[in-house]
Formats: C-alpha cells, sequence, structure tokens
C-alpha cells in the first residue's frame, strides 16, 4: 500500500480549480495511458459535487485511455433514470451503467471467502462461506477508478474506498453477510469508527480478489454544499484512510449532554426510510434514555422501495431477532440489518417481549397504518412546526440530516 496524495484538510475549502488540477495531475502520472478504466462513482443518496469530479476525470483520460466506462453503485437501491444519470452526473457521457443487482448475469464470481477466515475477520460474531460476485463491468477493465465521498457510516465505520465494490456494485451474499455482521456490532458502536473495524476488514477481503488495479478520488464534501474539504489519490485503501481522517475531523458533532428529542430534517436526496434512515442512524448516539427521534421527510411515501420485506417484519432491535434466529434467519440479512439499524439498542424477552431505548417516530407521507404496523411511532407532517421544536431546549433540529455524526464528548 502506498502513500496517498492529498489536497486541502479539515476547515479548508478548495476551488473548483484547485479540484480539476489536482485531478488532472494526479490521473496523469497514474499510469493509464492505452489502458481500459472503470469509473465506480455513487447514485443520489451520496453527496459530493460529482459534476466537478466527473469533468476533471474525463478531461484527465478521455482519449488516453483505450476505454472509459462509468459504473453507478447502486448497492441495492433503485435505478436512476437517463435524465436523472444526466442531472447526477451533470451531462451526457457514453458508457455510463446503473448497476443492475436485479440481473444475474451482471455478476462476475471471484471465488468465495472461507468460514474460517470469515470467522477470524468478525472475531467470530459469523462462521460462513460467502461467495464473492462482482458487477463485471470492474473485471472486465484493467483499472478500477473509485470516485465519490467519505462520511460516517452505520454499517462500516466510515464510508468510501472499498465500499464502492462491496457492497456498492457487488452481489448480495456479500452485502448481507457485511450489513448483518455491522448489525451485530450494532450501528451506535461502529459509526465514526476510525481505521479497520470488522466490516471493513471483510470488504477489503473481499476487494482483495478483484483482478483491475484499484485506485480512488477519495473526496470530503463539505457537507450541505457543492464544495470540498479535501481530495485523496492513490489505492483505494491509503486514500480512504486519508479522507477518512479529514472526515473524523470535519463531519462529527459533539455534545456536552444527552438530549431528550431530536428531529432530523431529511433532504429530498433521500427518496425512502431504507436511506433517510441515515436520520436516525447519525444522532442515535445524543439521544438520552427514553428519548425520541423524529425523521421529518414529508417527500417520503414508502419504507423502501427495493425492499418491500420490510414491511412484513418491520423495525426491531437487534436481540429480537438473534432470540428468534430460526423464524427470521433466511430472510435478506441486509433487510434485518436496516431494520435494526432503525430501531437502535434494545433488548428482548421471550416473556416481556421488545424493549427498546430510543423511540423512532416518522413524520412521512406513509400511510398511519403502514408506519405503526412497521413498529415506528407516527407523527403528522402537516402538525410539524420545526420553530416550536427550535424554541424547546429539549429538543436539537438537524437540518440538512444524514451526514454528519453527533456524539457526546
Amino acid at each position: 500500500m502506498t502513500t496517498a496524495a492529498v489536497i486541502g484538510g479539515a476547515g479548508q475549502v478548495l476551488t473548483d480549480d484547485e479540484v480539476t488540477a489536482f485531478i488532472g495531475d494526479q490521473l496523469a502520472g497514474a499510469g493509464l495511458d492505452g489502458r481500459s478504466v472503470c469509473v465506480i462513482v455513487p447514485d443520489a443518496t451520496r453527496s459530493c459535487p460529482l459534476p466537478l469530479l466527473l469533468q476533471a476525470v474525463h478531461q484527465a483520460l478521455d482519449g488516453r485511455v483505450s476505454k472509459l466506462t462509468i459504473l453507478v453503485a447502486l448497492g441495492t437501491h433503485a435505478e436512476m433514470t437517463a435524465s436523472q444519470l444526466k442531472e447526477h452526473l451533470g451531462g451526457d457521457y457514453p458508457n455510463v451503467l446503473n448497476h443492475e443487482w436485479w440481473k444475474p448475469e451482471t455478476f462476475a464470481d471471484l471465488g468465495t471467502i472461507s468460514p474460517d477466515r470469515v470467522g477470524e475477520i468478525s472475531d467470530e460474531r459469523l462462521r460462513d462461506e460467502v461467495p464473492v460476485r462482482l458487477n463485471r463491468a470492474v473485471v472486465e477493465h484493467d483499472v478500477a477508478l473509485v470516485v465519490g465521498p467519505v462520511f460516517p457510516h452505520e454499517v462500516v465505520g466510515f464510508s468510501g474506498g472499498n465500499k464502492y465494490f462491496f457492497p456498492g456494485v457487488a452481489g448480495q451474499e456479500v452485502i448481507d453477510l457485511s450489513h448483518w455482521l455491522g448489525a451485530l456490532i450494532t450501528s451506535s458502536s461502529i459509526i465514526g469508527t476510525p481505521g479497520t473495524t470488522p466490516v471493513r476488514a471483510l470488504i477489503d477481503e473481499a476487494a482483495s480478489m478483484i483482478p483491475a488495479d484499484k485506485l480512488a478520488l477519495s473526496v470530503v464534501a463539505q457537507s450541505g454544499t457543492d464544495s470540498l474539504h479535501a481530495i485523496a489519490f492513490g489505492d483505494t485503501i491509503s486514500s480512504w484512510q486519508a479522507a477518512a481522517e479529514i472526515s473524523a475531523q470535519t463531519h462529527v458533532r459533539y455534545l456536552d449532554h444527552p438530549v431528550q428529542r431530536v428531529v432530523s430534517v431529511m433532504p429530498p436526496r433521500y427518496a425512502d426510510i431504507w436511506t433517510a434512515a441515515k436520520g436516525f442512524y447519525k444522532v442515535e448516539p445524543i439521544v438520552a434514555d427514553g428519548g425520541e427521534v423524529i425523521l421529518y421527510a414529508p417527500h417520503v411515501t414508502q419504507l423502501a422501495a427495493m425492499h418491500p420485506e420490510i414491511e412484513e417484519i418491520g423495525y426491531h432491535c437487534r436481540d429480537y431477532f438473534i432470540g428468534q434466529w430460526e423464524r427470521f434467519r433466511d430472510l435478506h440479512w441486509g433487510v434485518l440489518a436496516h431494520s435494526t439499524h432503525l430501531r437502535g439498542a434494545g433488548s428482548w424477552d421471550p416473556a416481556t417481549g421488545e424493549h427498546l431505548r430510543v423511540q423512532v417516530t416518522l413524520a412521512t407521507g406513509i400511510p398511519e397504518d403502514v408506519v405503526r404496523r412497521a413498529n415506528l411511532g407516527y407523527l403528522n407532517p402537516a402538525a410539524v412546526d420545526l420553530a416550536v421544536y427550535e424554541d424547546d431546549p429539549d429538543t436539537l433540529v438537524v437540518p440538512n440530516a444524514g451526514e454528519i455524526l453527533h456524539r457526546l464528548k
């Protein structure tokens, strides 16, 4: 592993010219002439100035590489339409692919990770053989270039780097295993954890099986803007590490005391609760026992567009599933993980049921009966007056929620 090249840092804001020049210089010296390059980028649920970044990448590589493909890392999110892609990417580029995770022919088989190795990586929390499948576009290019932001993340610690492969453009098996491993550790324990967490180690193990050379432009975005604090370029591990260190200084807000209530105001980039749940993950650590998190998102009308199973099982703490594992083990573990991540800390007893630390309330466009059936609280979004909450000393209102992690000092 090499040391990443870095421009910017915490407290700095880069100009567009600085961004473009840095990307041009780094890619010029990366030995890419005549090689085929697959550029892996985030979908619209991640914020960064992607049009600026892609324009700089295209300018640096067009005509120099033998083939240039852009692959959108959907994970298991909804497909982006042609018009959405044009806006998201900042123009019409040739060879743009959605990660079509719903089609078996999308994937190439890279091998398996053995139960012993999974046990070693996971501190024996899991012992399963896991097939490693990846979008074949990555495998069919000489170089895989990840371009995307790094933020505190509920499953892996900090997002970015090899996470753009797994789960970004991966098969369901690694997605399920990695997310369930994160759920076993718990979101509040792993989110914003620096360095290599067990989930990150699992992702890196899978990524080591990719035959393409793996490079990354890992960016640290100024949340809520189209600006960047920093960019790191190098292999997918060193560049991610450099960006994660800056993200830890930039994307974490520390409070002196727990709060009784948080209102997370969710921006439109989160189209369902599957993605808008980040408004809970990022504030769970600061909510007092018995407190409440309100996800205020009038634009959201469904729990999970791509994962209807969540309506059947609802939202529950980790121990609810572990205590009844035979009942739930055959469902997608990624869905179980999402369920526990949004419900937060709690316990389950076969006699007395579920005991949850924090109440989760949806103030969304989802019908009340759907919300309550999913084991969540309901609030009519039309009745929400943010000014009243802002004046309440027991309430913290978080605008543009979902990216900045809140922790207690």
